[in-house]
């Protein structure tokens, strides 16, 4: 049959093949095609035989064609043909199906639609022909019917593919149905219809099938819905991660986990590939999604930024086209992230509307753990962005080179961003061996190349990457050793940054060791002066850190140098014999430096204490060498005076002086050195190391006779009297300004001398009180000659010698030793009111010194630890002395020049709760238990929290304010005020804003503005500066502002003379004197920040309804998500605009307060311009309301202000701004059917067009008229005159 068939076909007339055909029964027809398939004989001939003789034009050709296609579809499906069989039979089916007519092309399509749906496939190899089908019935023209209704061949499509997306799939085909509509012609609606079939497909795929589907789907967006199929996959995994991330935390309580992290991350890996090759095909495709998450940055950002997206990002950075817009975004989210923390933190208001969001620090922290699952891709984008984000948001350079460290709140997110660059490059560099010399090559770049800006942040990432890995970095030793060759050239404060962050490298690499001291010896004598200063540096650092054989254990090092990784013992007998060796040819190249200028020699004798405290065995070399220093500068003959050749210490160069031995600190070096010496190392030696020991007598022999002298010195024997010039333009002026400096540090140093050896004798305190007039002598003779033009040797007498220790010790035997024996011998220094006074100054330039400089000066001022210890003494002293004798007692006894005693303790209690709060934050704790003088001990004070004992101390200062307010007004000391503001206000930040204490001194000092009237202005601002900033930490300060606004308006009467005010009386505090400029301007400030907060949120409403249009859930919802931030938003509004216009019509002078509130108004109608619009986007019912309150309350307080302040500048902003709120406001209206115009009074309209021939015309009409009627206007024009001057007059 099969042979007649074929042989029938080989004629050109098809008639008896036809017949043949027509006269065979369909189940012979089917049983020959079956036979012929499964046996693989001919069957693609046979095919195109029957295909032949049954022409589509024929009705029954037509149906046995569908017939023979529904026959074959279900012998392929079978799974019984052999692979090409099955690859010729859907070929040929496939060439044919353009010839069917469309009604058959319905059926065969809506068979494939029901297979399906229904699960009849079995291997899926017929869906090959379903996309031919498809598009041939898109071709049909015709009406076919389909379901209930007639539509064409494209509509029948559309139908056809909503009902194939709506039904059930099978899984096993998702990838085979996802491919085969890519070779379909579909429209955009048709695209969004399977696109999101698919997407939700994805729940019921297991994991290692979605990379396959996700590439199908990637190549289907080239079609459209680019945005969708995006936003499906990155919510899928953002979902799939949270879902994993929660398995995890709770993993302890189940057996198992569903799904591995590593499978799961390296799905996500390739997909991430398989998108980034899509963009690279498809640019349309990375700029969507790029658009995807610019969109999230303006509603909630969780939803657009995940750990997979930012992955994805980062990986489409390699792609040069989007690498800077990429970055450019990303850096923008991450500062946007910390900008908008910092503000919902500052804000209770805020903080109640807005949830929690998701942390991008943690999302990109977590991307960087998640890349060693083979996310090679994504590594050298993290790189990049931490480098961005330290090279953008790093510190900047402010004054004389150095990083200064800002913790105001501007700067807080900035910190923040750039601590996020540091911790991705130091996790990326832990993980990642590949990318460690690259990371570490572009630090040291960044070190060498950036010497004019600050690169603190830069040398801390450099420390803990060195710390983390040194044996490591010894194959980067090279890189490290170049670095070292351009040290002569970097600042000092980076070459100590420097050495200090690579010191681990030296203890166990030699070869770095030996290039350093190299570079060291050539900088030692480089014509550069900061080359020499680091060559010092460098040495220093060195002794300190190589120790010699017997030195004692350094317990109280400023910094340890313990390295976990290490192997090798640095410290073993062999290591330390070679360590003398080294540290005595280093202390060689040293004593150089005691030739060269005044500012190496400075810091070697700065340094060389700490070197003596770590390395104890060299302290021989190092007495040895002071000595013989000092013997170039002492008298020796016992009755000579002066004791020291102050001469040798000046140097002249031609017409140039200035100093070349800073005598004072070398006295100060050794006076440190000696007391360590004989407190640690002489208790230790044995009898027979007299000798040895013999040049530590001879030193406090020869300061004993230094001491004895200048205390019987006069002016006189230093070439120094009142009549002496000390101008810095001559030469002996100069030399006198230095021979005055470097005195008062002598006695500074021989009082500290003095006190340590004393064992309070009463002879010595009278030496100590004897060097303090000396002191006082220089000083008072160089403040009273340099005057109020302060020189730079005069500045550096500001900078005490003395050390913070002796200056802790000294306040407590001065105010706080009771002991018996003591008691006469410290009468003599306690009789000296300005010896305490010098006392409590000095510690006051302390603290000064570690907030300006992160350190103090002298021993142990690197040492954070032992700087605070000093400052819970020195703050214990200040505290008791200040509540002990108050300032107020002080003050009626002795009437001096300058501040009391008092005074300067609760400046320097100021002073100190700042810098604790800015250095010391993680020991608040420690340091107010330190304060607790009744039992710091106790066990069960541990458990006090730092709100109670914070509350404990801010009810001290709250009693001395209220004594200080008790007094009469002439009585009233305005520092000490304002000091005790500044005080409470430090300490209330420590409060938890949600606690009891907190509520109370919100309380309590809202009842002080209320109920005391004082006319001191700066007291006044900073009073209610700390209202606001307590009152914004519990709730929205509008209402009290409102309440200002009427005492303001109050206390300035009205700008209608005629009309008298209502005196309100809130605020007591807001008087005639306080009321303007200091309130207006400081209550026009927090209106401000109030309209930035609700500007925020508007755009964040904005941001969401944007992306809420986009999913159908929200449009369903019954009750808006964002009602209670909309009812916010129009309480802030309505009682902003009550306080404006209160304002508006109360009699400000003119000037700042008048510009001020114009430009807040401009702001106000603004936001409310932009709340109207929002609005108009939203649509929704509760919308009414809304633009009723606005026009209500908006509407007075501009026009009165155009009408009073037409002159003024800011005026032409203001009506743009009132025009704007009123035009959307009419749109508004129109939407909501309700009159929200009712109480408006309309603007006049500038919005006009002129027509050139309506204006010809009306001009001819003149021209006639003019004539006829020239006297009528010329009485109109006297008529108009009066009216004119009338006009001026009112205006």
């Amino acid at each position: 049959m099969d042979q007649k068939i074929l042989s029938l076909a080989t004629d050109k007339a098809t008639g008896k093949l036809q017949a043949f055909l027509q006269n065979l029964k369909d189940e012979d027809l089917t049983s020959l095609l079956q036979n012929q398939a499964v046996k693989g004989r001919a069957t693609g001939a046979l095919l195109r035989a029957i295909f032949k003789g049954s022409p589509c034009s024929e009705e029954d050709g037509a149906l046995r064609r569908h017939k023979v296609y529904t026959w074959c579809i279900q012998l392929v499906e079978s799974g019984e043909l052999q692979q090409d069989v099955s690859s010729e039979i859907i070929g040929l089916l496939m060439l044919e199906a353009h010839h069917f007519p469309g009604p058959l092309l319905v059926e065969l399509a809506n068979e494939f639609v029901v297979a399906i749906k229904e699960g009849n496939l079995v291997n899926g190899k017929s869906l090959e022909l379903l996309p031919i089908i498809l598009t041939a019935l898109a071709t049909k023209k015709e009406g076919l019917a389909y379901g209930k209704g007639d539509f064409n061949g494209e509509e029948c499509k559309k139908q056809l593919i909503n009902t194939l997306c709506s039904g059930q799939w099978d899984q096993q085909y998702v990838i085979q149905l996802t491919s085969m509509f890519k070779d379909v012609p579909l429209t955009a609606e048709e695209v969004e219809f399977v696109v999101a079939k698919v997407l939700k497909m994805f729940s019921k795929l297991n994991l290692q099938e979605i990379p396959p589907l996700v590439y199908q789907l990637l190549v289907l967006s080239s079609k459209g819905s680019r945005k969708s199929v995006l936003d499906g996959i990155i919510t899928f995994f953002s979902e799939l991660d949270k879902q994993h991330s929660e398995e995890q935390s709770g993993e302890e309580l189940l057996d198992v986990v569903a799904m591995p992290s590593d499978e799961l991350h390296h799905v996500e890996g390739t997909i991430i590939l398989h998108i980034v090759f899509a963009i690279k095909l498809d640019c349309e495709l990375g700029r969507e999604l790029l658009k995807h998450v610019k969109v999230g940055q303006q509603g909630d950002s969780s939803k657009y930024l995940c750990p997979f997206s930012i992955a994805l990002l980062l990986s489409v950075t390699r792609i040069q086209r989007f690498n800077e817009q990429v970055f450019d975004l990303l850096k923008a989210s991450v500062i946007k992230y910390f900008k908008d923390l910092q503000l919902l933190q500052g804000s209770k208001f805020l903080q109640n509307l807005v949830p929690a969001r998701a942390c991008v620090s943690t999302m990109i922290l977590q991307v960087v753990k998640n890349s060693v699952h083979s996310w090679d891709h994504v590594v050298q984008g993290l790189v990049e962005l931490g480098f961005i984000l330290m090279d953008s948001y790093g510190p900047k350079k402010i004054l004389d080179g150095k990083a200064v460290e800002s913790f105001s709140l501007s700067k807080m997110p900035n910190q923040h961003a750039c601590k996020l660059g540091a911790n991705i490059l130091l996790e990326t560099f832990k993980i990642h061996d590949m990318i460690r010399q690259e990371i570490l090559e572009q630090v040291l770049n960044r070190v060498v190349t950036r010497a004019s800006s600050p690169i603190s942040h830069f040398l801390e990432l450099l420390s803990d990457i060195i710390m983390y890995a040194p044996l490591i970095l010894q194959s980067c030793s090279s890189k490290v050793t170049e670095t070292f060759d351009c040290l002569s050239f970097l600042p000092l404060q980076t070459v100590q940054g420097l050495l200090k962050a690579v010191q681990p490298l030296l203890k166990i690499s030699m070869s770095i060791r030996d290039s350093l001291i190299i570079v060291l010896r050539k900088a030692m004598f480089a014509s550069q002066l900061d080359a020499r200063k680091s060559a010092v540096a460098g040495f220093l650092l060195l002794l300190k850190n190589f120790k010699v054989l017997g030195s004692l254990s350094s317990s109280q090092c400023s910094q340890s140098i313990g390295i976990s990784q290490v192997q090798v013992d640095v410290h073993s007998r062999y290591n330390s014999v070679a360590n003398e060796t080294f540290c005595l040819e280093i202390m060689d190249s040293l004593r150089r430096c005691l030739g060269q200028q005044a500012d190496v020699r400075l810091m070697l004798y700065e340094g060389l204490y700490d070197v003596l405290r770590r390395n104890s065995q060299l302290a021989s070399s190092i007495m040895q060498t002071l000595l013989s220093q000092l013997n170039q500068y002492y008298e020796p003959e016992p009755d000579l005076l002066p004791p020291l050749k102050l001469g040798a210490c000046v140097l002249t160069q031609g017409n140039q002086i200035s100093l070349q031995e800073p005598l004072d600190h070398l006295l100060s070096c050794i006076q440190h050195c000696l007391a360590w010496y004989k407190s640690r190392v002489v208790p230790l030696r044995q009898g027979d190391d007299e000798e040895e020991e013999g040049f530590y007598h001879e030193l406090d022999d020869m300061l004993e006779s230094i001491t004895n002298r200048v205390i019987k010195s006069e002016l006189e024997d230093f070439e120094l009297d009142k009549s002496s010039d000390f101008s810095q333009s001559t030469d002996v002026g100069i030399r006198n300004n230095i021979f005055a400096c470097l005195m008062m540090g002598v006695c500074e140093v021989l009082i500290e001398y003095n006190f340590s050896i004393s064992n309070f004798s009463k002879s010595k305190f009278e030496e100590i009180l004897s060097l303090f007039m000396c002191y006082k002598k220089f000083s008072d003779i160089l403040n009273e000659k340099t005057g109020k033009g302060k020189t730079k040797m005069a500045s550096k007498a500001n900078d005490s010698l003395l050390s913070m220790k002796f200056v802790s010790d000294l306040l407590t035997a001065l105010f706080r030793d009771s002991t018996q024996s003591h008691e006469e011998s410290l009468s003599v220094l306690r009789s000296s009111n300005e010896f305490m006074h010098y006392a409590v100054n000095v510690a006051l330039k302390k603290v000064q010194q570690l907030i300006q400089r992160g350190h103090v000066s002298g021993p142990d001022g690197q040492n954070l630890d032992k700087v605070f210890q000093n400052l819970c003494d020195i703050t214990r002293v200040l505290l008791w002395r200040y509540t002990s004798i108050p300032t107020s007692v002080e003050e009626s006894g002795k009437k001096e020049k300058g501040k009391s005693i008092s005074l300067l303790c609760l400046e320097g209690l100021q002073k100190i709760f700042s810098a604790v709060q800015q250095f010391y934050q993680p020991k608040i704790q420690q340091f107010f238990r330190a304060l607790d003088v009744t039992d710091p001990k106790d066990e069960e004070d541990t458990d006090v929290s730092v709100t109670q004992r914070a509350v404990f101390q801010i009810r001290q200062f709250q009693r001395s304010l209220l004594n200080l307010l008790s007094n009469e007004e002439e009585d009233f000391n305005s520092k000490e005020a304002l000091l005790l503001v500044t005080v409470l206000s430090t300490l209330s930040k420590l409060l938890e804003p949600t606690s009891a204490q907190f509520a109370q001194v919100l309380s309590w000092t809202s009842k002080i503005c209320k109920e005391n009237s004082w006319e001191d202005a700066s007291f006044c601002r900073s009073l209610m500066n700390l209202l606001f900033s307590l009152h914004v930490l519990c709730k929205s300060p509008v209402t009290v502002l409102r309440d200002l606004s009427q005492d303001i308006h109050g206390q300035l009467g009205d700008i209608d003379q005629d009309v008298e005010v209502e005196k309100t009386n809130h605020y007591a505090m807001v008087n005639l004197r306080t009321a303007a400029p200091t309130v207006c301007l400081l209550v026009l400030s927090q209106a401000e920040k109030i309209l930035e907060e609700v500007d925020w949120l508007i755009t964040k409403l904005k941001g969401q309804v944007s992306q809420d249009t986009l999913s159908e859930e929200s449009s369903s919802q019954a009750v808006p998500p964002n009602l209670p931030a909309e009812k916010a938003i129009i309480m802030q509004l309505g009682t902003l605009i009550t306080f404006f216009h209160e304002l508006v019509q109360t009699a400000l002078p003119s000037g700042s307060c008048v510009d001020t509130l114009l430009k807040d108004l401009c702001k106000i109608y603004t936001i409310l311009t932009a709340f109207v619009r929002y609005n108009l986007q939203n649509r929704s019912n509760n919308l009414k309301y809304t633009g009723e309150k606005e026009k209500e309350k908006a509407t007075i307080p501009a026009v009165t202000a155009t009408k009073v302040l037409r002159e003024t500048k800011p005026i032409p902003n203001l009506i743009f701004a009132i025009e704007q709120y009123e035009k959307f406001l009419i749109q508004l209206s129109k939407k909501s059917k309700v009159n929200l115009m009712q109480y408006m009074k309309f603007s006049t309209s500038r919005d006009f067009k002129i027509k050139g021939s309506v204006l010809d015309m009306v001009l001819r009409e003149d021209a006639e008229d003019r004539n006829e009627e020239g006297t009528a206007s010329a009485h109109k024009r006297q008529d108009k005159e009066p009216a004119k001057k009338r006009k001026k007059l009112n205006a």
